[in-house]
């Protein structure tokens, strides 16, 4: 898009570029989402700190461009959560690009990257020429590199499925998920007052999680857990604090960094000496509240955090893999509120792998003790539905039957309220439907494509299935052996498919 006089570069960019090469980078959603997106906006820079490439960033309401469709060579997408196809199909129409890569002739080359195509692209395989499969920092390079040499889009795919971490449909029979090492720390390249986090600088701790929750596709995706070295990050943190007073630390479990406490320390000291800082984080676990985190949060200016538990007893917790007792999670909350914190927020969810109706009666008794022990505390909950990930232990387990999973949701939200405390519950609807194209096939880009042009409401993927005779229970709530042949399985991933058979045993052997 045109740059916007609100927009302060963190990188020096190259305005004097003399290229016909032309790219652009597109996040299917409005910009000031798109200005908060940490990986699309990293994305962005590397790309635009090479010579001889033209980017412009596109969003779901750019209204004016500085360059023409027919200018462009390359036109990337990142592809984050499973209902993004509707935006994307909907920005591929808005600039005049059949949605089908075979009905494309003199349009640019078509990708996307994200953590939905690396988990299974099939669903969406006719609409796109080649996907990114995993970190996409080098592999991205790599990429424009060689559609900048090889305008011949033929010869450009030839070459860019011999890449690792490059899966192009018309030639990819095995697809290797790369893995980075976090040598540097990602963070926020412009900051800008129109962004979603307005003016907020953001830094990636670590990718992936050690704790390996048996639905998590951030903990089993991103294999190993990695950190950022410290030194790394002070010098970052200090850059962007160089620019704003805003930062947010992201990571899936930030607390497992081997300095997270000196991190907070860090910033903590800052603050006492008398500089404004309001810092937020992703959420913690549990067993990472201390004195310490909390005192930073408060200082900077957090009055709530989330904590995620997943589940109100201590079997189902050992079921999924999330190891916490009890007493540490009223350990949580009495250090939070000890130190200033004004309430909590805790995650979890329902329709989890062997939950009964103990499990449930559990959340509603942690919930009555929690808010007889914390008055004026405030506890909420959020809940969404169990969804089976690809590449995760549990991608074998179908969902449970959408009436149960409602019934569920409202007895929560019921016995919850009466006790005084707030619960929201994502759409199982919704839920349904992410599940399918989560373990969807490549059955599924007619599919796709019926509902994108009817609408994109509930509705219309009941017709579409109904329409293609494509039984989306299968993929929902079905229950997979082990040895049957998924979507996905052409993708090699680290540390593959038998470490997962075994994780899926060991946890499912808690359920007594």
């Amino acid at each position: 898009m045109l740059m916007n006089s609100k927009e302060i570069f963190l990188y020096k960019k190259n305005n004097s570029k003399d290229s016909d090469f032309v790219m652009w980078m597109a996040f299917p959603g409005i910009y000031s989402f798109s200005m908060s997106s940490l990986g699309y906006l990293w994305m962005y820079k590397t790309i635009d700190l090479i010579d001889g490439v033209n980017i412009e960033r596109i969003c779901s309401d750019t209204e004016k461009t500085t360059y023409n469709i027919h200018d462009v060579s390359l036109f990337g997408f990142s592809f984050s959560f499973d209902m993004d196809f509707l935006t994307i199909f909907s920005m591929l129409e808005k600039y005049n690009i059949p949605l089908k890569s075979k009905d494309r002739t003199n349009e640019p080359l078509i990708f996307a990257g994200g953590p939905v195509v690396t988990a299974n692209p099939e669903p969406y395989k006719e609409f796109f020429d080649f996907f990114i499969i995993g970190d996409g920092e080098d592999v991205n390079l790599a990429a424009v590199d060689i559609c900048k040499k090889h305008p011949d889009k033929d010869e450009a795919l030839k070459l860019l499925s011999e890449v690792k971490g490059i899966y192009v449909p018309k030639y990819s029979k095995k697809v290797h998920k790369l893995t980075k090492k976090l040598s540097e720390c990602i963070y926020t390249p412009i900051l800008s007052e129109g962004a979603f986090f307005k003016n907020t600088f953001i830094l990636e701790m670590s990718r992936g999680c050690a704790n390996r929750c048996g639905f998590c596709i951030a903990s089993y995706l991103n294999l190993p857990l990695r950190c950022v070295p410290y030194d790394k990050l002070i010098k970052t943190i200090d850059l962007g604090l160089s620019y704003t007073n805003k930062i947010a630390l992201l990571g899936a479990q930030i607390s497992a960094h081997p300095h997270f406490h000196d991190v907070c320390n860090y910033i903590y000291q800052k603050i006492k000496s008398g500089q404004n800082i309001e810092m937020s984080v992703s959420s913690l676990r549990v067993d990472a509240i201390t004195p310490d985190v909390i005192k930073t949060l408060v200082a900077s200016g957090q009055k709530n955090t989330t904590l995620a538990i997943e589940a109100g007893s201590e079997r189902l917790r050992k079921v999924i893999n999330k190891n916490l007792k009890e007493e540490q999670i009223f350990n949580a909350i009495k250090i939070a509120k000890e130190n200033g914190l004004k309430g909590l927020k805790f995650y979890g969810m329902i329709g989890l792998p062997t939950e009964t109706q103990d499990d449930l009666q559990a959340i509603i008794e942690l919930g009555k003790k929690a808010k007889a022990e914390n008055k004026g505390f405030d506890i909420s909950f959020g809940f969404s539905s169990f969804v089976p990930k690809p590449n995760t232990p549990f991608q074998w387990i179908g969902r449970e039957a959408t009436k149960l999973l409602e019934e569920k949701a409202n007895f929560l939200k019921k016995e919850l309220h009466k006790i005084g405390i707030s619960a929201n519950v994502s759409s199982v609807k919704w839920d349904y439907w992410q599940a399918v194209l989560s373990r969807g096939d490549e059955s599924l880009n007619d599919f796709v494509l019926e509902v994108y042009k009817n609408g994109g409401k509930l509705g219309a993927f009941k017709a579409a299935a109904k329409k293609y005779n494509i039984d989306t229970d299968y993929f929902a709530v079905g229950n997979y052996l082990y040895d049957a042949k998924l979507p996905w399985d052409f993708i090699e991933i680290k540390p593959g498919k038998e470490f997962l058979i075994q994780e899926n045993k060991r946890l499912l052997a808690n359920i007594t």
